[in-house]
């Protein structure tokens, strides 16, 4: 009888007479001023192509639009697609693709789609003042801020993570009204129409509309996207009075989530042979691993350990959105919101933002057993890589952490405005320090680009001093920045992305290109070791901490069609 009457209370006091679709409109204007001015800042000092990862995104959407053998096949089999296609626009405009606007261009509207998501899933249960604590908490994380002006997939996949979420809770509550429950009835009533939505069918497909985009972002978005086919189907076994219109919205919301990660199985047997590529092929993250992993050295924390994993995931999460030192606090505090909220906001509306949890079991998996590992400056091996996968955890951290403001708003109300403005001075304060000590994930951006950065600028300027036309042999998937940094035409590229051409170049190097670039190591530098004959080392690029580059002139070169060997114009 408390919980009931509890939430009850909570739900017409957190919800009376706020014209909800304007301040969700104020959130998302807001939003898009704090990434404008960190765009601004981040785009004037350069910061934008920091991540390999950025560049590499970068080069697959302009190569899709231009290259030797441009199409679907060059968006590859690991990473997924969406978020390339996104970029197609962009890139396509030479000097976007060389200074990383284009990346800016997907990921800040989709920081302001998030933040205005945040806002408005919380204020289903939350008054004002702590869905503004939760949407200050989100949208001011300097490590998000800094993502939101690259090309990097993590914004995008929370904007999608938190509508779909949004959406199915929308759905929950409005299919639970049917059930004769006043305070659902009231929240669905308020909320769809808020949202403009036609019915409980409606709010499933668009769920399931943003689950398939999920899909074709991020593997976490395949684990959201079960998890949340198995919390509907429950909800629908266990609810006894169905329609036609749920049934059929329930329907296509299978079929959507079924169908969406079987095309990428189909595109990846068709075009690769393999429907397993991205899991098992020569790029995948195992594959990498194993040609990174030295022998006899210790495996990465967490290998085969979920606990160990579990831990490194959740250190880096609170890292990225407190000081270490508080850190701790703030995963009990939203531990701690989460159990208030199943008490107090009744165990059958809110439990379905449970998804918001979902990324802590998914990597501590995949940690431990996905070849995926987070190493960050605190724990053994003391370094920076993957840190930014515990971002995920901050919309969870932010709406759960907000959840005890609900309670003060009601049985303490005079309390609730002074602890509301001191807990914005101190999210306010915890930015500051993080952007003082720098986020996170820009710890990790700066420490793993210094030499790469230095190394491409070298090995751009050695290309800009080649002729402007002609074939170029060379391996893209380590230095791609290099060809970015300078503009060379994508058309004059031979590289691994053509693999019937490049096997071919492979086997007689110097009849390839007229020019052949070779890595250390890389696979041109393998083919020059069997098949040396008719080439000429013209130049040696080197730099600290990166593989020498050698650049070849080739004495035996025949250009078998005169039109593509031209290529299509030098620097653009």
């Amino acid at each position: 009888m408390l919980i009931s009457v509890s939430y009850r209370t909570l739900t017409e006091k957190n919800n009376e007479s706020f014209p909800i679709r304007s301040e969700m409109v104020l959130a998302a204007w807001a939003a898009f001023v704090f990434g404008l001015a960190s765009f601004a800042y981040c785009f004037r000092h350069d910061l934008l192509l920091l991540y390999g990862d950025a560049v590499a995104h970068l080069y697959i959407g302009r190569r899709t639009l231009a290259s030797r053998n441009p199409g679907f096949r060059q968006l590859g089999s690991v990473w997924l697609p969406l978020p390339h296609i996104l970029l197609l626009p962009f890139v396509s405009v030479s000097a976007w693709w060389r200074n990383g606007l284009a990346g800016a261009l997907v990921s800040l509207p989709s920081y302001v789609v998030g933040c205005a998501g945040l806002y408005r899933l919380a204020r289903i249960w939350l008054p004002v003042s702590a869905a503004l604590l939760a949407l200050a908490f989100y949208a001011l994380n300097p490590g998000l801020l800094y993502m939101a002006t690259t090309a990097m997939t993590e914004p995008l996949f929370l904007a999608e993570m938190i509508w779909a979420t949004l959406l199915i809770v929308l759905w929950h509550c409005a299919v639970h009204a049917m059930d004769g429950d006043l305070a659902a009835a009231a929240i669905a009533k308020r909320n769809v129409e808020t949202m403009r939505q036609a019915s409980a069918a409606t709010l499933l497909i668009s769920a399931g509309l943003v689950l398939v985009a999920a899909i074709f972002t991020r593997y976490d978005g395949w684990i959201l996207a079960a998890a949340t086919w198995c919390l509907v189907t429950t909800k629908l076994v266990l609810h006894r009075r169905f329609t036609k219109s749920v049934l059929r919205s329930y329907a296509l919301f299978t079929a959507l989530l079924a169908v969406a990660p079987a095309i990428w199985l189909a595109y990846n047997a068709k075009l690769f042979g393999d429907p397993l590529d991205f899991l098992r092929g020569p790029y995948s993250a195992r594959a990498i691993e194993a040609r990174t992993a030295t022998a006899g050295a210790a495996m990465h924390p967490g290998f085969h350990s979920l606990h160990v994993a579990a831990l490194y995931f959740l250190k880096a999460a609170e890292m990225g959105a407190a000081p270490a030192r508080f850190g701790n606090w703030l995963l009990w505090l939203a531990a701690a919101g989460t159990l208030i909220a199943l008490y107090f906001f009744g165990r059958k509306q809110i439990w379905p933002a449970l998804l918001l949890w979902l990324p802590l079991p998914f990597y501590a998996y995949s940690v431990a057993y996905g070849s995926v590992p987070i190493f960050i400056p605190l724990w053994w091996p003391f370094s920076w890589y993957n840190t930014r996968y515990g971002m995920e955890m901050l919309p969870a951290l932010a709406l759960f952490a907000a959840c005890p403001i609900g309670l003060l708003h009601v049985f303490a109300p005079r309390l609730e405005r002074w602890v509301t403005v001191v807990l914005l001075i101190l999210i306010g304060w915890n930015s500051i320090v993080l952007l003082r000590s720098r986020p996170l994930v820009f710890q990790e951006a700066v420490a793993n680009s210094r030499t790469r950065i230095a190394f491409e600028r070298a090995l751009a300027n050695a290309l800009l001093n080649l002729p402007a036309e002609g074939l170029i042999l060379m391996y893209t998937s380590q230095d791609a920045g290099a060809v970015q940094l300078a503009g060379i035409s994508l058309h004059r590229i031979v590289s691994e992305e053509d693999y019937l051409e490049w096997q071919h170049a492979l086997e007689e190097p110097a009849q390839a290109a007229p020019v052949v670039i070779a890595l250390d190591g890389d696979p041109v530098a393998s083919a020059i070791q069997r098949h040396p004959q008719g080439l000429v080392l013209i130049q040696k690029v080197c730099s600290t901490g990166q593989p020498c580059a050698r650049i070849y002139h080739s004495l035996m070169y025949t250009p078998r069609f005169p039109a593509a060997s031209a290529g299509k114009g030098g620097a653009s």
